[in-house]
């Protein structure tokens, strides 16, 4: 089975990436319920003004969040559509492993073949001890 990316490669990696900070993933969460302005979003946090700027703008790059002009604000908005997107990327990872999983139960559940056995014959000889082994002569070049 192949995932087929819904975004491609880059795309996932600025979307990821803009996710895996915290910070990034807690302004998409309030600006999906409402857009913000940036000062708005700065005054939440305990970092500067240019600090909160720049996790927009890496979520902006990623697709995440879009500003619009407001008045004299810009107002920031988050993106369902692009963050449906990279849910399907998970999902599609997820039926890969799933299927995976699904078919090593399925060969640990099968019925193996009892073990292979030899085929019947001739038993192997063994020496009895009324036979001793027979000691090696001593070549000529040995003996003086």
């Amino acid at each position: 089975m192949v995932v087929r990316e819904v975004l491609d490669a880059d795309a996932a990696d600025r979307v990821f990436g803009a996710l895996a900070d915290p910070t990034r993933r807690d302004i998409v969460s309030r600006v999906l319920d409402r857009p913000a302005s940036v000062t708005a979003l700065a005054e939440r946090y305990a970092m500067s003004f240019a600090a909160v700027q720049r996790h927009v703008a890496v979520l902006e790059r990623a697709g995440l969040v879009t500003k619009e002009a407001h008045g004299r604000e810009r107002l920031v908005r988050g993106d369902v559509a692009r963050l449906r997107a990279a849910s399907q990327v998970l999902d599609r990872y997820e039926q890969v492993w799933r299927h995976r999983v699904r078919r090593m139960d399925e060969m640990l559940t099968e019925p193996q073949p009892p073990p292979a056995t030899a085929p019947p014959g001739p038993a192997p000889r063994r020496r009895s001890p009324s036979h001793p082994r027979p000691q090696s002569q001593p070549h000529q070049e040995d003996t003086p």
